[in-house]
């Protein structure tokens, strides 16, 4: 293959044909991903009962996965086809803009969220110093230990991230690995999965550190003052993003619809119940909270361990399966009031979905206004309940004023 395979836009007969294809878009990928926006609001809530409860703790994936999974399948919707139509180059030039809004928005709410936490801790309604929480310390303390480093600077370079800030950097890493996937598609698709699973491979510490290989481990610094590295490693949270990308852009076929794979799916997710949070805490397994230590590089998260995609991937078998074909169960049936209130439910839950960045950004700060009110209220059932509904009440009126703006109401088309 030579390099204007690559750079080179298709012809116009191919431009064409591709435009030509019709774009219909799975309900799935936008209520799974509406739900999970709504699972992550909950969960970055400060002292929120209903984290408890929450899919993760039934199980090793949590609403990350769906939420980087979907992210995948979106991106070869949004992305994979610009590479179809426009070539390597252009396709590569709007990844690298979209890489760019998600590091501004990254930028944007960690100032607000860091004049939020000020501002609440200045309040001293509650005597609790909020930015303290996020581990912020470094901004407003003199230390030995980071005093020569450039905060701002650092954070600014991704060379400081914040623990409670780090997934959008995580994203954008895995958005500038698409180029490549793309340009080795167009070789051969086996080279995609072997850079794929190997860079996945080089993000396991205990794996390397096993064969012998520990120094060649795959991570970003944290911090410049110290060995901390990125929470979400992208090396390793790729897999589950190119896996949903390769899904979506037909790499990959469609897992087949059969009783056999169900029964199996629901026997991953059910056999590992016991050894979940839920399995701990509420059936009280010694035995599991010794596995968990035990082996916990298989389900770490940071780098994403191989039986968190074991499990992630049953758990979305058997709801891709549960919504039917491109999500024809999920649409509401018959004409009485709890069809009627499930359509327009549906309807929010997907529009939260296709405002998934704008709707994080909007979660991550709100969470820390939601805890900050139940500080102050307290957390009786009723109001940690009331409170949740205040947060998706947020969420959606975000969602809506999303879309609203991305439609460009402004701009009136003149009749000819």
């Amino acid at each position: 293959m030579n390099f204007a395979d690559v750079s080179s836009p298709p012809s116009s007969a191919a431009a064409t044909a591709v435009q030509a294809t019709p774009r219909v878009r799975d309900l799935r990928l936008d209520f799974f991903r509406g739900i999970a926006m709504f699972i992550i609001l909950m969960a970055h809530t400060p002292g929120n009962f209903l984290t408890l409860w929450i899919p993760a703790r039934w199980g090793f994936s949590d609403a990350t996965e769906i939420f980087v999974f979907c992210s995948g399948m979106a991106s070869a919707i949004a992305f994979g086809g610009g590479f179809d139509r426009a070539g390597w180059v252009l396709g590569t030039a709007r990844v690298l803009f979209r890489v760019w809004q998600v590091y501004w928005a990254h930028v944007g709410l960690f100032f607000a969220t860091l004049a939020l936490t000020v501002y609440l801790t200045d309040l001293d309604i509650t005597g609790r110093n909020y930015w303290g929480q996020l581990n912020l310390w470094m901004m407003f303390v003199e230390s030995d230990k980071w005093e020569n480093s450039n905060i701002l600077l650092s954070f600014m370079t991704l060379s400081y991230v914040p623990n409670y800030f780090d997934i959008l950097p995580m994203y954008m890493i895995v958005l500038l690995m698409m180029p490549v996937v793309m340009a080795l598609s167009r070789i051969d698709l086996r080279l995609v999965a072997a850079f794929v699973i190997g860079t996945w491979i080089m993000a396991q510490t205990a794996l390397l550190d096993f064969l012998g290989f520990g120094a060649y481990h795959l991570e970003f610094p944290a911090e410049p003052w110290s060995d901390r590295a990125w929470f979400f490693n992208p090396f390793g949270w790729q897999l589950i993003f190119f896996t949903g990308f390769a899904f979506m852009r037909g790499w990959l076929p469609r897992p087949p619809v059969t009783a056999f794979l169900f029964g199996v799916a629901a026997f991953v997710v059910i056999a590992i119940i016991p050894l979940s949070n839920i399995g701990v805490r509420e059936f009280g397994f010694a035995w599991a909270s010794d596995w968990r230590t035990n082996y916990a590089a298989v389900i770490d998260k940071s780098d994403f361990g191989i039986l968190r995609y074991v499990h992630f991937l049953g758990l979305a078998y058997i709801f891709w399966v549960l919504a039917g074909d491109r999500g024809d169960n999920l649409l509401a049936s018959g004409a009485g009031v709890a069809s009627r209130i499930w359509e327009q439910t549906l309807k929010i839950i997907l529009k939260v979905g296709q405002q998934s960045l704008a709707v994080f950004i909007a979660s991550m700060f709100t969470a820390r206004l939601m805890g900050f009110i139940m500080d102050v209220l307290g957390r009786s059932i009723a109001m940690t309940l009331l409170v949740n509904l205040f947060g998706f009440v947020v969420l959606v009126a975000v969602a809506y004023g999303a879309g609203w703006f991305k439609s460009q109401p402004w701009r009136v088309k003149v009749p000819a």
